[in-house]
């Protein structure tokens, strides 16, 4: 149901909102949101498409009351730069655009207005924001995606080192900070990797025999391990298979079934490679190729030149999203021997 006479002032509320929160510096090109080459998304785009929402969405009306409003303009700008990405790694790829195609999932996607389920803030907002672009977009996005899933999926592969964490819950902190300083460990030392799984293996036998944690927590480990898409279709929508060789990646990728924390030395990445013989490819579902379509995304970040305007965060690319800093991102890549953060 609308909220009568609320509206408008909502209106003027996110407007000045957005004002005060744009006092920063933004990209070199003046009025934009997010830059890709010559592509631009407007900061005019995105306060439109906010107002839209704040009319028309319960939702996005509950937002502007609790001055969250700033979520729904990260989101916007997340999926603008998405469909910027998409573009560009469609034309490089030479995939063409099914007009037909598109029509039949343009009539799937769902357009009702948001209402709170309960289910928190971030379904909402990415629903509020899907529903507020143009639906051939969204259409267009979604098979691209797909598309470029299914051109590599049958072939992508990565080969890791990894350990696992136990949690105790989704938000368990100390299970996330372990994670990230053995990721950071691992970065800076490599050489440190084979001992640690190897002593991480040799806590779960323990554990196993004894049936009682081990000191350290572990829940898993392994050397060299080969992962194929094709296989884990599941685990192709991470971070794991977007990140490049040569790079430690620490996150959940079990979730929600299991919150345990993983940390994955990356030591190949191969879009040319068979499916490992020991498993059998598995059918992925469509909402599975439209989130690994955004996953191979990933490598096209960097040298496309994505560029987000500071008013709204930065580019995450272990999440593919916009966060108001790095610090605030629920995953970590490190490269080998480097210091920082990858943003691939």
């Amino acid at each position: 149901m609308r909220i009568m006479g609320r509206p408008r002032a909502l209106v003027a509320v996110v407007a000045g909102a957005l004002l005060l929160a744009g006092c920063g510096s933004g990209p070199s090109q003046v009025g934009a949101a997010s830059i890709l080459g010559d592509q631009s998304f407007g900061l005019d785009r995105v306060q439109s498409m906010i107002d839209q929402a704040v009319r028309d969405q319960p939702y996005a009306q509950k937002l502007a009351r609790e001055n969250k409003v700033v979520l729904l303009g990260r989101e916007i700008v997340r999926q603008g730069a998405l469909h910027q990405l998409i573009t560009y790694a469609a034309k490089k790829e030479n995939i063409v655009a099914d007009q037909a195609k598109i029509a039949q999932i343009a009539a799937t996607l769902p357009g009702a207005p948001v209402t709170d389920t309960g289910q928190g803030d971030s379904l909402a907002v990415a629903q509020i924001a899907a529903n507020v672009r143009d639906r051939g977009e969204r259409a267009s996005d979604t098979y691209l995606e797909r598309q470029l899933a299914a051109k590599f999926l049958p072939k992508l592969a990565v080969s890791a080192d990894y350990v696992g964490f136990s949690a105790t819950a989704a938000n368990d902190p100390e299970a996330r900070a372990r994670a990230f300083d053995v990721a950071k460990q691992f970065a800076a030392d490599p050489s440190k990797v084979q001992a640690a799984v190897q002593a991480a293996g040799q806590e779960l036998q323990q554990s196993q025999q004894t049936g009682q944690p081990g000191p350290n927590g572990f829940s898993d480990a392994g050397l060299t391990s080969v992962f194929g898409a094709a296989q884990y279709p599941a685990l192709a929508e991470t971070v794991l298979f977007g990140s490049p060789a040569n790079s430690v990646v620490a996150f959940q990728p079990r979730m929600p079934a299991k919150p345990d924390w993983y940390v994955f030395v990356l030591r190949t990445r191969g879009t040319d490679q068979p499916v490992p013989a020991d498993g059998e490819p598995q059918k992925p579902t469509d909402d599975q190729l439209t989130a690994i379509g955004t996953r191979l995304l990933q490598p096209y970040v960097g040298e496309s030149g994505l560029r987000i305007n500071p008013r709204y965060g930065v580019w995450d690319a272990a999440t593919m999203g916009v966060v108001p800093n790095l610090d605030a991102a629920p995953a970590l890549i490190v490269p080998v021997a480097g210091p920082g953060r990858t943003q691939q």
